[in-house]
């Protein structure tokens, strides 16, 4: 299983918290790349419910990773 930012970005809308099934259905029906379905098919644990797609990739970036080019006034 291996997760890159673009594949993990189709689940980012996704109906969290969701279980591996959901997620599946989801991504399914979202037309996400085949290689989206296959990692979340490689999850062992059936009954897990996720609260995040960070419970799945933990690497994800979230926004304090991203370096905005903001000034405060």
């Amino acid at each position: 299983m291996y997760w890159t930012l673009e594949l993990a970005s189709y689940l980012s809308d996704a109906p969290w918290p969701a279980t591996k099934d959901e997620l599946i259905d989801y991504a399914i029906r979202t037309g996400a790349p085949l290689e989206v379905v296959e990692n979340l098919q490689e999850i062992e644990d059936d009954e897990e419910i996720f609260e995040s797609i960070r419970d799945i990739w933990p690497d994800y970036p979230d926004e304090e990773d991203f370096l905005w080019n903001e000034e405060e006034y």
